[in-house]
């Protein structure tokens, strides 16, 4: 699976702590391994973001993402009250 960032993501993860910044590489580990871990509450968002899934970072914290055949582009992150 090939992973990319957009422009607005790489905007946002910036903009973080660097404990949330760690998680999210922590995350990503087990995204890469299991995308469907339990740990992640991957889910759709599509009612907020059309054609999205989002992952959990932290219990506040979420990453939004698009999925195509083999590849995932990671789109944005920020809290749950900031992305919805």
């Amino acid at each position: 699976m090939v992973v990319i960032f957009n422009k607005s993501f790489y905007k946002d993860y910036e903009k973080l702590p660097k404990k949330i910044q760690d998680k999210f590489w922590n995350r990503l580990e087990i995204f890469k391994e299991n995308k469907t871990n339990k740990i992640l509450n991957n889910h759709s968002v599509d009612k907020a973001f059309t054609n999205c899934r989002s992952i959990n970072v932290t219990g506040d914290y979420r990453a939004i993402f698009k999925e195509y055949d083999d590849m995932v582009v990671f789109v944005n992150i920020g809290t749950h009250s900031e992305l919805y």
